[in-house]
């Protein structure tokens, strides 16, 4: 008889870590998972997402990306060799085809970019990360945009700093921070 492997989608997860900085977020989708009778413990970061690992055996993760401390890149190997089986879905609000692929690479079942629902991050347990099409490459004008967003997130949204992180004059970067994000 077959042993299922330690990625076996075989059963539905029942209980779940949730690690998300966002005490928002992580206390609504943790009430969502809670309402559709599933277990669910969330932490802040990294650190207590390990310690509560150690006494406790969660079927699934999700995991923030972006996180004080550790990463979510960094929590996921940690995770799978402290719980071996465990299934983790990455999110993130900042997405690229290198870090999902950097993500799956280091364990993770899939990845997800924000906002999304807590059925699609249920259903990201079920099904494989889609492997990119050339059509879903973003164009180096988005490219730009979600790293501008990047750096002035880490800037807390000083437009000031983020300029001088980018080599940008600021009156520049408030320009293409007036306009629209590129299209995909």
């Amino acid at each position: 008889m077959p042993v299922p492997s330690a990625n076996s989608q075989s059963s539905p997860p029942k209980s779940f870590l949730l690690v998300d900085d966002d005490e928002v977020f992580r206390t609504r989708l943790a009430k969502a998972l809670q309402t559709r009778g599933l277990s669910v413990h969330g932490v802040g970061d990294a650190g207590a997402a390990l310690d509560w690992l150690k006494t406790n055996h969660p079927d699934a993760a999700i995991v923030d990306m972006r996180m004080p401390g550790l990463s979510g890149l960094e929590l996921v190997p940690r995770l799978t060799s402290r719980r071996p089986g465990i299934r983790i879905v990455v999110l993130t609000g900042y997405g690229s085809i290198a870090t999902a692929v950097e993500a799956v690479r280091r364990g993770a079942v899939n990845y997800l970019t924000k906002p999304l629902d807590t059925d699609q991050i249920l259903a990201a347990f079920d099904r494989p990360v889609e492997s990119p099409d050339v059509e879903a490459i973003p164009s180096l004008a988005r490219v730009e945009w979600e790293h501008i967003q990047r750096i002035l997130h880490d800037c807390d949204g000083n437009i000031s700093l983020a300029a001088r992180k980018l080599g940008l004059h600021r009156r520049s970067l408030q320009r293409k921070l007036g306009k629209l994000p590129p299209l995909e």
